[in-house]
């Protein structure tokens, strides 16, 4: 089987940068492949898009040889066994908020006698290379997001869950969890007690001797994650980072050309 290349990142204690992937477009997702992130994370959940079209997302990202992920909607065996079917090598759970819940979310990702998941590896039995299914539990990577407040208390029991790779914030959300409507939810947190309580997740995952990642909105926040110790940085994602670019090469033409009056010297052309 290919080696999953993020944990051989993580061995050398090297961090990893995370591309996110909300558009259901397979040339999307080769572009983004290409750019040089360690994993490319489909996000199944929240993006604009279905299962249909993760498998041709996977096959463009392959040539880059990028490590693909997928966030699953839920913690539901039978999408994430379909997600890792397709080639997922990595999953990231949202709504993991008990230690059960962790334990049940690591035992779809593998094969018996560790876990439960259901032989059927339809397109990664060809993507992933020969003895799929001898290898494949020591390989896939298993990320439990920390989202809710109920998971902020538990972190520590589900950090301890045998099989667990690590541990996913999502900030948005634990702000809105932790914080209700004093704060609006968004990345990059600067307030003292959501800096604290990322910090809080972060030592969890250290004690217990797993992973940590942070999902980011620029590169400055993402290099200050891996400076408090982060092994997984995500920055930004595919919508996000298409908007930014068009937005800035558009306010500089504007700019350059004298924006709203050179179009009605033109007749609003």
């Amino acid at each position: 089987m290919i080696r999953n290349a993020l944990k051989t990142l993580w061995a050398e204690g090297r961090p990893s940068i995370n591309g996110w992937l909300s558009i259901g477009n397979a040339f999307t997702a080769e572009i983004m492949a290409a750019q040089g992130y360690d994993s490319i994370t489909i996000d199944v959940q929240h993006g604009a898009l279905d299962y249909g079209d993760v498998p041709p997302m996977f096959q463009a990202m392959r040539a880059s040889g990028v490590t693909p992920m997928a966030r699953t909607p839920w913690r539901e065996p039978g999408i994430i066994m379909k997600l890792l079917d397709a080639g997922a090598y990595g999953i990231v759970c949202p709504m993991v908020n008990t230690a059960d819940e962790a334990a049940e979310f690591v035992s779809f990702v593998r094969y018996l006698p560790v876990g439960q998941r259901s032989f059927g590896p339809t397109r990664v039995s060809f993507a992933a290379g020969a003895n799929y299914a001898g290898e494949a539990n020591g390989e896939i990577v298993a990320l439990a997001m920390i989202e809710t407040r109920e998971a902020y208390d538990n972190v520590e029991v589900i950090a301890a869950t045998p099989g667990l790779d690590g541990l996913y914030i999502g900030p948005a959300d634990l702000t809105l969890s932790l914080a209700g409507r004093r704060l609006a939810p968004g990345f990059d947190r600067e307030e003292d007690e959501m800096v604290a309580a990322i910090k809080r997740i972060l030592a969890a995952a250290r004690k217990a001797g797993i992973r940590a990642a942070l999902h980011c909105g620029t590169p400055d926040y993402a290099a200050r994650a891996v400076g408090w110790g982060f092994d997984m940085v995500t920055v930004s994602g595919d919508s996000h980072l298409l908007a930014a670019a068009a937005g800035a090469s558009v306010k500089r033409f504007r700019e350059l050309t004298g924006g709203a009056a050179v179009a009605a010297a033109r007749g609003g052309y």
